[in-house]
């Protein structure tokens, strides 16, 4: 499920997109910010979906080479450890999942997914993860699942074929897959022998985590003119114009949740936006950010605008 630096993330690129456009209206950026957030389960859903894909493509290579006119032992007494995995069957017999994959439209039918599946079968198949497993007589559900999450990793999670798609359906993808992958393996970690399997939900607290990204997208945009007024006193060796946009709009970001939100600690808040701010900025933003935060909360401290509610969110 999301975790509130994701939602940082994103709200961050809602922002940058409303101020460097012309497009004013902040409900339309709040409707296309909310369509991202929830677009990251079909992600979700998609990487769940692929161990049946491979499956199907396994079974299938199973009965053509049965059918060769001169089937080798191998052909016809095939080693059918993958195709009978109890993961993978958990998977595709799972209510939860096949509800929401058909709910929201997320499936891989279709000739150019069956053949990107077939490529990435093909090379799954020459990795040291697929011998290991294939040619140990274990049957145990531990180690199945062990394997499961090792493949994924291995040849999933980091295909190229399938970054491809994902990049195609769109350019932000790329920032939730890693995300998307975590909340796989944290899935399939989670399963136990004869249980049946249950998607786990985007959100912890889906209320609150929507409400927290809506007023920190809100509030930037509201308190900006008062923001960048701060962020241009406490930069005075500085024209706002040479300092980096995304930095600017991490200053901003970071300001506004400190007088805002009451319940987050100062320091998660500091701790956060520097930390956002290495991958997200130059190399050295993280530096003039903490900087820069740590003057801000000296002086929004001292004019009262900071207020937290309970013992040690003022750390």
């Amino acid at each position: 499920m999301l975790n509130r630096r994701h939602l940082r993330i994103k709200v961050l690129q809602a922002l940058y997109a409303y101020f460097q456009g012309d497009e004013d209206s902040i409900k339309k950026t709040e409707n296309e910010l909310m369509q991202a957030v929830d677009r990251i389960y079909d992600l979700y859903l998609y990487l769940l979906l692929s161990f049946g894909e491979l499956k199907d493509i396994a079974e299938h290579r199973i009965e053509e080479n049965k059918k060769k006119i001169r089937p080798t032992e191998e052909d016809l007494n095939p080693n059918r450890k993958f195709v009978d995995s109890v993961i993978i069957q958990t998977l595709q017999d799972s209510y939860s999942l096949r509800e929401a994959s058909e709910d929201r439209s997320v499936n891989w039918i279709g000739d150019e997914h069956h053949e990107m599946f077939r490529k990435i079968y093909l090379q799954m198949r020459e990795g040291e993860t697929w011998f290991a497993h294939m040619n140990n007589e274990s049957t145990d559900f531990e180690e199945d699942k062990n394997f499961m999450i090792n493949l994924f990793k291995a040849e999933i999670a980091n295909s190229p074929l399938i970054y491809h798609f994902f990049e195609e359906k769109s350019i932000h993808w790329l920032d939730d897959i890693d995300l998307a992958c975590q909340m796989a393996i944290k899935s399939i970690k989670a399963m136990d022998e004869g249980e049946k399997f249950v998607a786990m939900p985007l959100y912890k607290d889906k209320e609150d985590e929507q409400e927290f990204i809506r007023t920190l997208l809100r509030k930037t945009i509201s308190m900006d003119s008062e923001n960048l007024k701060l962020i241009d006193e406490l930069t005075d060796n500085w024209e706002l114009e040479r300092i980096a946009k995304m930095d600017i709009l991490l200053l901003k970001m970071a300001i506004t949740e400190l007088q805002v939100f009451k319940s987050i600690p100062k320091k998660v808040t500091l701790n956060e936006y520097i930390e956002i701010s290495k991958f997200y900025s130059t190399p050295k933003s993280h530096g003039f950010i903490n900087g820069i935060l740590d003057k801000a909360v000296d002086r929004l401290v001292k004019e009262g605008k900071i207020s937290k509610l309970g013992r040690g969110l003022m750390d």
